[in-house]
């Protein structure tokens, strides 16, 4: 009886391969065998994502890198399923699947932060411990409410350090040779939207 009502409360158990056949008309992380909310990006986020995705896509036609976006489903630990709000898979490493729940760590996983006390826990505190985990080597942090972008590098013994940290002016990214980050520019996007309309 108890199992069925944390069961009506949290929605049933499912395994990681259930949660990646899930359509994708279906929204949701997988934590500990159930699905759980994701965050409701707003358009600064989206805005945000569009434009690192569009300057990663850029230097990939050069670097032949492979660029993924936000419903790309990755398998972090045993039992745990994110979606990144971008990721890149850098030459030399092995490509992930065309299809289903990808277990291969990308190089470089991008979180855009939303304003949330919760939102903000999950990127800074639980995906930070996951995607270190996971293996992923670079674990990016971009919050617009900070106007700051962090670049933890994966270390020895499994632990992120931050090794590159900005608010304005350029950055060479990491392990991406002549990529280089306008901050200010990436700032601006954000900054051309307007106010909030009244509710």
């Amino acid at each position: 009886m108890a199992q069925v009502a944390l069961d009506a409360l949290l929605g049933p158990r499912m395994t990681l391969e259930e949660w990646g056949r899930l359509p994708d008309t279906v929204p949701g992380e997988f934590v500990e065998g159930r699905l759980v909310e994701e965050e409701m990006p707003d358009l600064v986020h989206e805005v945000i994502v569009m434009w690192l995705g569009h300057v990663f896509l850029t230097w990939a036609e050069k670097s032949h890198a492979i660029v993924g976006g936000s419903e790309v489903k990755f398998a972090v630990t045993r039992d745990r399923g994110r979606k990144p709000d971008a990721t890149v898979f850098l030459p030399g490493t092995k490509p992930p699947p065309r299809r289903g729940v990808v277990r291969i760590p990308p190089d470089i996983a991008i979180e855009v932060v939303s304003p949330g006390a919760r939102d903000e826990r999950r990127d800074r505190e639980e995906k930070l411990g996951e995607y270190a985990a996971f293996g992923i080597r670079w674990y990016w942090i971009v919050d617009p409410e900070r106007r700051s972008l962090e670049i933890h590098a994966l270390a020895e013994g499994g632990r992120y350090t931050l090794v590159v940290e900005g608010s304005t002016g350029t950055l060479e990214v990491p392990g991406c040779a002549g990529l280089v980050l306008d901050l200010d520019v990436l700032w601006s996007k954000a900054d051309a939207l307007g106010d909030e309309e009244p509710v």
